[in-house]
């Protein structure tokens, strides 16, 4: 049984990220932690996550906000109960639990979020910067669900030939054995080689993990035209390393990843070392 953070924005419950966890609960049972963050509590999470650049924008608190707060974690209880989820609710916050939401990955298996509804209280100009630092500091796995996404049926991994691409294709191979059978693609790109980086080597360990596989290399300009690719690609959840930095590849860099999580098309995986 793996343990799974789902945090909300309490105003803001994620269908698709329940979802997500439900279907997850269905193929090997979960236990659901989910995390109701109320909005005035935003800024000392993000301050316990790192500092970020630029002024910080909040919701003004309005009646009946905790109201709706109650109601969501109610909802929660609700769907984990009809759907045979072992369950638990963190929503005792104050200013130290929000800030130990990192802690909290630290001893977690996963954590799953909404790409378009985590941080959107500080603005949609902001939020990519605040998922962005949130995934930099997370200590577990996050799988980015956008609102409107379908569960996956075949696996696009991400490789450069960084550690932090390989280390990210074992977790996500470790954790979420039920993915493997799927269809997969190990997609990689670079200027500066034709060759599968290391290839011997990823080989041998792709094919103890994933029955269906197909390594190609991509012959265009990823950051230009991967997203297309990805969605002539059908239904897919992307496995990422934390923003590659090798040079070797512009598929995994922090604009590119970005890009992908901005368009709210597909699951994202991302994990760092």
């Amino acid at each position: 049984m793996k343990k799974v953070i789902i945090a909300f924005d309490g105003k803001r419950f994620s269908e698709a990220a329940f979802d997500f966890i439900r279907r997850l609960n269905e193929k090997q049972p979960v236990l659901a932690t989910a995390v109701f963050l109320p909005g005035v509590d935003y800024a000392e999470l993000l301050y316990s996550l790192g500092g970020f650049s630029g002024p910080l924008y909040f919701e003004s608190i309005e009646a009946g906000d905790t109201d709706i707060v109650q109601v969501n974690m109610q909802r929660f209880k609700q769907l984990c109960q009809q759907n045979n989820i072992d369950c638990r609710i963190h929503s005792e916050l104050d200013k130290h639990v929000i800030a130990e939401l990192k802690e909290e990955s630290r001893y977690a298996d996963l954590m799953v979020i909404s790409s378009e509804l985590f941080y959107k209280n500080l603005g949609e100009d902001k939020q990519d910067e605040y998922i962005e630092r949130t995934l930099h500091n997370a200590e577990c796995p996050v799988i980015l669900i956008p609102e409107h996404y379908h569960f996956p049926e075949n696996t696009i991994l991400a490789y450069d030939g960084s550690a932090s691409s390989v280390y990210a294709i074992k977790q996500f191979a470790y954790l979420l054995p039920e993915f493997t059978g799927l269809k997969t693609l190990l997609v990689y790109a670079g200027a500066e080689t034709k060759e599968l980086p290391g290839k011997i080597y990823i080989e041998e360990l792709l094919n103890r993990h994933f029955s269906d596989l197909r390594i190609i290399r991509l012959e265009m300009e990823p950051q230009k035209y991967f997203n297309s690719w990805l969605e002539e690609n059908g239904n897919a959840i992307l496995v990422s390393g934390a923003y590659g930095r090798s040079g070797l590849s512009e598929m995994i860099k922090k604009s590119f990843i970005t890009d992908v999580i901005h368009d709210h098309k597909l699951p994202v995986f991302i994990t760092h070392r």
